[in-house]
Order: C-alpha cells, then structure tokens, then sequence
C-alpha cells in the first residue's frame, strides 16, 4: 500500500487539523493526535509532527503540506554484496528483521530480537520515531519500545546471560557463533508465533558471511531457514530490523540499569578505562569471581581491572 510520511511544524499541524476537521475519524489510533480518512488515502497525525499519508493516492493530499521525507512504495537502493543480499522491495513487504545488542559490552548479556512487521505497519512505526537504534537516545529508545508493544508487533526476545556466554566461549565458540544461534532461535520461534502467516522474507542484520553463518549453523545440526537474506547496516533500511534493534537494545538497557541495583555500584557501558574502574570496584566489593557472573570475562577489561584493584 503506497505510503508518504512528512514532518511537520507544530502551525501546519494545526493547519492540517482544521484543513480535515469535516473528515476527523472518530477513534484515533494509539498514540496519535489525531486521523482523518479522505477519498484518496487515511491521514494519521503524530504528536512528533510526523504524519502519515496512507492508501490509494497518499501523494494527491501529502504534496499540498510539504516535501516528503519518507516515501515507503520505494524501496532505498542498495549494493549487493552476496547471494544472500535482499532485493529493494523486501523493506517495503511484510518480512521479519533481527538484531542484536550487548556485544561489544564487557558488562551486561547479549540480546537478540526478531520482530515481524507487515507492509501496512511501516509507516506508522516510522512516525512514532523507529528508525536505526544508534541515532536514538536510551530513553527514547525505551519509549519507542513500549509503543512497538501496544501496537501489538509479533516479536520474540532471547537474552544470553554472561555465565552462560562465559560457559560457552570457554568451550571454544566465538560470540559470532553464539550469535548466529541466538538469532536463528529467535527467528524460529517468531515463525512459531506468527503461524500460520508465513513473511515474505527474513532480514539479519548481518555480522558475518553468510556462509559463517550457516556453517556454525550446521556444527549444531541446523538449516538456515527460508527465504533468509543478510544485510550489513540493515536497520537503516528495514523498519523490522530497526525494530528488532530498539527491542533488543531496550532489553539490555534494562538489563545495565538491573545490574546496577544489584551491585550499588555504576555499571557503565562499552569497554572503555571508565569500564575497567568499574570492573575494579567489583572485584574489590564483591571478589573476582562476580565478574562470571555480569560480564565477558574474556574481554582485556578484566586483566586490566586486576591491575586497578587496591
């Protein structure tokens, strides 16, 4: 369904309110200021100033309040890379994106989402504000979160805690491989979920060759599923996979902010010198063996925060 998304000042919203005020829909949808239906397409207005055009001819009412900013209907053009690189009109279909968090975090668990979005969703979860998770703030990230949830998107969420990261990568697995079967499982069991509505596609936001990929899926005895396309930088053009990103990056601000109610103590994010003194107050209060059970204790982070200790 042909979709335009614009931004407007709080004056042209107000405009547009009065411009519509005969054809104002009587039940607004959750989180809108308001939505109006014409013959040539449904208006949504958003308190952000986004407004979404949606229908058989969004362009004949959007082209009269500003220039678009977001045109779903066209898909952005991208470089194939592989075999497994997804064709332009995948992020404007109803197709399941995964991503990940916490990886590259000496403290806190990797999380992994998969979230199904379907073509006549993308729109409306461009106006609350989903776009690529590094360009919003934690708060926004957990307020765009909460909205994603009472929009009732299909999305399933694993978290890898570090004891078992930590059992796990001394058992000879990179965190590639724990990733590869963290998002294989997530995207199962949305599948699951999700029956028996089958996407048109499936998008990993991608941090290996797909051929990795599917090798360490196979040294567990699995099969890469269906119609499964990899894409680096991929929540920048897939609203699922920014979707799957918000998620899992919520969870894992969740996740720090829990740790630092446990410990009393600040749980900084990253691997940085500030992580290091963190890590060395731990060890201090709570002895070394605490570390297994909060952070990657294969990271240099740890070596160095035994230095620190008093």
């Amino acid at each position: 369904m042909p979709q335009v998304v614009l931004t407007l000042s709080k004056e042209r919203l107000s405009k547009l309110k009065n411009h519509y005020r005969t054809s104002l829909k009587p039940i607004t949808p959750n989180h809108a200021a308001f939505a109006a239906k014409t013959p040539n397409c449904t208006i949504t207005a958003y308190p952000s100033g986004k407004v979404l055009f949606q229908g058989k001819n969004p362009e004949a009412e959007s082209k009269q309040w500003g220039e678009t900013t977001q045109k779903a209907s066209k898909g952005a053009s991208t470089k194939k890379t592989h075999n497994y690189h997804p064709a332009n009109d995948l992020f404007t279909s109803s197709h399941i994106g995964s991503d990940e968090a916490g990886t590259g975090d000496f403290f806190g668990p990797i999380t992994v989402a998969a979230a199904y979005v379907k073509d006549h969703q993308i729109g409306q979860l461009k106006a609350i504000g989903v776009k690529d998770s590094k360009h919003l703030s934690d708060d926004q990230i957990t307020h765009i979160a909460k909205q994603i949830v009472e929009m009732n998107i299909p999305y399933t969420l694993l978290r890898l805690h570090n004891s078992k990261y930590n059992d796990w990568q001394e058992k000879g697995w990179s965190q590639g491989k724990m990733k590869t079967l963290l998002h294989h499982q997530a995207i199962d069991k949305l599948l699951t979920k999700i029956e028996p509505e089958k996407p048109d596609g499936i998008l990993i936001d991608q941090f290996s060759e797909p051929s990795v990929y599917i090798k360490h899926l196979k040294s567990e005895g699995r099969m890469l599923q269906e119609h499964v396309y990899f894409m680096t930088k991929a929540e920048s053009y897939s609203i699922a996979v920014a979707v799957g990103s918000i998620i899992a990056r919520s969870a894992f601000v969740k996740a720090m902010n829990q740790l630092e109610m446990d410990t009393g103590l600040p749980i900084p994010k990253g691997a940085s010198a500030k992580v290091d003194q963190a890590a060395a107050k731990i060890i201090e209060v709570y002895g070394e063996t605490k570390l297994r059970d909060i952070a990657k204790i294969h990271f240099a982070n740890k070596e160095k925060a035994k230095k620190l200790v008093k």
